[in-house]
């Protein structure tokens, strides 16, 4: 147990010290910023990162799309999931095995970033919200997870005594399985979310319209503002080259607390959703 308990500590460690550096940074004068003076406790306490940060109107527009990005992007993405998983999960489903190894398959072999941007433009989803929301619709880490939980949690029998009760497949699945698939749900609800939220690639490149762009895309273009300002006096260059940096701390801390504020609520269907569904995998 001692062993086990010194495994633990050095996790928190490892997890709980970069997180303190990072607060600490951001509320931190940009002279101790980089001078590389702050550790774990703010030097010269200021907020003047986060006051140059949300001075910025375009970061409430960011907000509010990453906002719609991650619940109709996570909503859509589970739906979509659990359809899929859930004919995979059942023993007697004709050709399971190969369609299976085909989503698998996609996993293992992608088409690339250009055979994709060629498919997205085509469909017209080029600097729309839907190019943000479809093509990474899907994950078939979260479709192996879902089918693993659904055949160990779901016992055959259930599904025989819906069946000679006269239940549709939709009615089993609706009134059966997602009652009892809630943990499931909260987890890769929260595992899509999460990728929503982060997302910034998929911005960068199929998103041109500023008041579509995500709250990343905003934050990395008041970073870039504030680094290059063209000014020539070396005083002026060094005072924005240190607030470049105070701002990079406060960026992170701006884009952490909304998903830090919502992990508690779902932490708990972890163990009963993920940890499960792994192990019976």
């Amino acid at each position: 147990m001692v062993g086990v308990y010194v495994l633990l500590v050095t996790a928190l460690v490892v997890v709980l010290v970069p997180l303190l550096y990072i607060l600490a940074s951001s509320f931190s004068s940009p002279a101790a910023v980089s001078a590389g003076r702050v550790f774990l406790w703010p030097v010269d306490f200021t907020v003047r990162g986060y006051e140059v940060a949300l001075s910025n109107s375009a970061i409430v527009t960011g907000f509010l799309n990453s906002l719609v990005y991650t619940v109709v992007g996570a909503l859509i993405s589970v739906v979509l999931t659990i359809m899929i998983a859930y004919p995979l999960s059942i023993p007697d489903l004709w050709g399971r095995k190969a369609i299976t190894k085909f989503v698998v398959f996609t996993m293992l072999f992608a088409g690339g970033i250009i055979p994709t941007y060629l498919v997205v433009q085509a469909l017209g989803l080029l600097d729309t919200r839907g190019a943000l929301l479809l093509p990474q619709a899907i994950g078939v880490w979260q479709v192996i997870i879902a089918v693993a939980f659904l055949r160990s949690s779901i016992p055959d029998e259930l599904h025989e005594a819906a069946q000679l009760d006269g239940a549709s497949d939709l009615r089993i699945l609706f009134t059966v399985v997602l009652p009892l698939a809630k943990p499931l749900i909260a987890v890769i609800a929260l595992m899509y979310g999460i990728a929503q939220w982060n997302s910034y690639f998929d911005a960068l490149l199929y998103l041109r319209d500023p008041d579509l762009a995500p709250l990343q895309i905003v934050l990395r273009n008041i970073l870039i503002l504030n680094t290059s300002g063209g000014s020539t006096d070396a005083a002026a260059m060094m005072e924005r080259q240190q607030l470049a940096n105070l701002l990079k701390y406060s960026l992170i801390v701006i884009a952490t607390v909304p998903l830090l504020l919502v992990y508690p609520f779902v932490a708990r269907y972890f163990t009963k959703g993920i940890l499960v569904g792994a192990v019976k995998g």
